[in-house]
């Protein structure tokens, strides 16, 4: 496929970008909530392989835990601050 000189986006192993790979309903708090279980999966995937190194230290994926962790917290106080937002009108 001739693509000339247009952007395509592929992964390192050659497949290309899809639409597929974006979750989003459209709605911020349950776009949100689909994030915050994106961040929890990738922590217990961290978990599983802290648990599964024999690497005493493991310091470079308790940091990606972490920062999991984190991003799951922003999230979570995002979603707060919509549901205490969402019923009041909007001046411009």
């Amino acid at each position: 496929m001739a693509h000339d000189s247009a952007l395509f986006y592929e992964n390192a192993g050659g497949v290309p970008f899809t639409a597929a790979y974006i979750q989003a309903k459209g709605d911020p708090i349950a776009d949100l909530y689909e994030d915050i279980a994106a961040e929890e999966k990738a922590r217990a995937t961290y978990q599983w392989l802290i648990d599964m190194t024999d690497d005493v230290s493991a310091d470079s994926l308790k940091f990606l835990q972490e920062r999991e962790i984190i991003h799951s917290l922003r999230f979570r106080e995002a979603v707060e601050i919509l549901k205490e937002k969402r019923d009041e009108k909007i001046f411009y």
